[in-house]
């Protein structure tokens, strides 16, 4: 189960949104770009980035993050953090994580750190377990508003 099969599951009963944040891998940074992290990642078919350097302006995390949004091919529309990365920090996704955050606001799902706690597999899950709480309450809503 990819992000994007979820996408195509749920995206009539759950909005989807990416936030692009900080370049993970940057070549100016913590670089995946040659040696056995490059030759992993080949190998584990990874869409990380191995060719970017670390944006200094919007503009450029902007262009990054299209890159990212091109090579993932999730089919979510993507967002750009700003540069003081406030919301990376906020919901602490550094290098990648995945939420799902009820209507309520409240977090009802976070995915471990990735690439190893990435799960979409566990995102469903919370997905489903969400929307029939959700489901269970609409009558609920509907009388106590009456």
């Amino acid at each position: 189960m990819s992000l994007h099969d979820l996408y195509e599951k749920y995206h009539d009963q759950i909005q989807f949104t990416v936030i692009y944040i900080r370049e993970a891998h940057p070549k100016d940074g913590w670089w995946f770009g040659s040696g056995l992290p490059s030759l992993w990642l080949r190998l584990s078919r990874s869409k990380a980035s191995t060719d970017l350097e670390d944006p200094k302006t919007l503009e450029e995390r902007r262009s990054a993050a299209r890159q990212c949004e091109a090579a993932l091919k999730y089919g979510i529309r993507t967002y750009v953090d700003e540069m003081d990365d406030r919301v990376s920090k906020a919901y602490a996704a550094m290098p990648t994580r995945i939420y799902l955050i009820g209507v309520d606001g409240r977090v009802e799902y976070a995915g471990g750190l990735g690439p190893w706690g990435f799960k979409p597999t566990e995102l469903e899950t919370a997905i489903e377990e969400y929307l029939m709480r959700v489901d269970r309450r609409i009558p609920e809503l509907v009388h106590e508003h009456r």
